[in-house]
């Protein structure tokens, strides 16, 4: 990505619902020009699709917590198909596989602490390769909407 594409993914990640004649006008291109550089943008799958940032509380889930899994035994095939059965639960928001202690992190999102244990319960406990599980609920949330672009690491190295 040149600096022309880095600016283009910032002016998105802070307003998705801008026209491609104000992004080309904020950048000092031709709207042309911008036009390509982001569709270009998106079949290199920089761009991955265009999304509304909802409250949790809009939709009846004002508790939020991270659910960290152990599973048992440790086989391609258990992550995968644990990674798919989490992904499809409703409660579940996000699932990340992990390297370390534990396996999947879930962000979850429910109603209420009273469904969040149903949730540990009914949902986790009872599957048979889960060998268990730590929760941490979360009070608050700082989300990055607009990440930068990080350097390349220096390939130099330095013999002082």
């Amino acid at each position: 990505m040149d600096e022309l594409d880095s600016a283009i993914v910032r002016l998105l990640q802070t307003d998705a619902r801008q026209s491609n004649r104000e992004l080309a006008r904020r950048l000092g291109v031709a709207p042309s020009t911008c036009l390509e550089r982001v569709r270009a943008l998106t079949r290199r799958g920089v761009i991955r699709g265009y999304h509304a940032d909802i409250d949790p509380a809009a939709l009846n889930r004002s508790v939020q917590a991270m659910v960290s899994v152990q599973v048992r035994p440790l086989s391609r095939e258990v992550i995968d198909a644990f990674k798919q059965s989490a992904a499809e639960l409703p409660e579940v928001l996000s699932v990340f596989v992990l390297a370390g202690g534990d396996d999947f992190l879930l962000h979850v999102a429910v109603q209420d602490l009273d469904h969040l244990h149903a949730f540990l319960l009914d949902r986790l406990s009872k599957r048979r390769e889960i060998a268990g599980f730590r929760t941490s609920v979360i009070f608050q949330q700082v989300h990055d909407t607009a990440p930068a672009r990080l350097e390349q690491p220096s390939t130099k190295t330095s013999r002082e």
